[in-house]
């Protein structure tokens, strides 16, 4: 990554900070299924953004924006490539259920697909998740983007029972709706300013 684009991204996340532009967001979702079984969690969604896929993309390969999508994360980056050459990400979210609080690492690496794909696949042994896998499918649709995502977890963590799993579904379902709208804000605020 170089300074430029290190640049650009600092002021295009001061400016979705200090101006708010989450509120000119059209970013629409269309539908969201989130289904557990046992420990393991999957989240489905279809949204349509106003921006244009490679804007889009822009903001879902660059790490450094996602401690702006939502509150959970607290630290993100992209971080050097491994040894075959993938680039890589980390991000630190923290979250509480009720009076017990964690913080959780996921990094791994990246595969990429540009403008149309990025799968994003947790290490178990960087992370604390025994499985992490992320996708986002990008296609053109009605002058905007349509995203595909899906999101499949196994935390590698003591989950409290009963409320537990109930509340991570319930903040995967809610805090993703705040997300789209924050990554449309991002990706308009990016193409602003190129």
């Amino acid at each position: 990554m170089n300074i430029r684009h290190t640049a650009r991204t600092g002021i295009v996340a001061a400016v979705f900070v200090l101006l708010g532009i989450l509120d000119a967001s059209a970013a629409e979702l269309r539908d969201i299924e989130v289904k557990r079984d046992d420990g393991n969690y999957r989240l489905r969604s279809t949204a349509w953004f106003t921006t244009r896929p490679s804007e889009l993309y822009e903001v879902l390969t660059n790490y450094d924006l996602f401690r702006y999508f939502t509150s959970a994360i607290v630290e993100s980056r992209n971080v050097e490539p491994d040894l075959h050459g993938r680039p890589r990400y980390f991000t630190r979210m923290e979250g509480c259920v009720m009076l017990w609080c964690k913080s959780f690492i996921r990094a791994g690496h990246l595969e990429l697909d540009p403008v149309e794909e990025i799968v994003a696949i947790a290490d178990p042994e960087e992370s604390d998740f025994k499985r992490s896998y992320e996708r986002w499918q990008l296609q053109p649709e009605e002058g905007g983007t349509l995203l595909i995502y899906e999101f499949e977890m196994i935390p590698d963590f003591w989950v409290p029972p009963v409320v537990g799993p109930f509340l991570i579904q319930r903040a995967l379902r809610s805090g993703g709706i705040r997300a789209l709208q924050r990554m449309e804000a991002l990706a308009q605020a990016q193409y602003e300013f190129e």
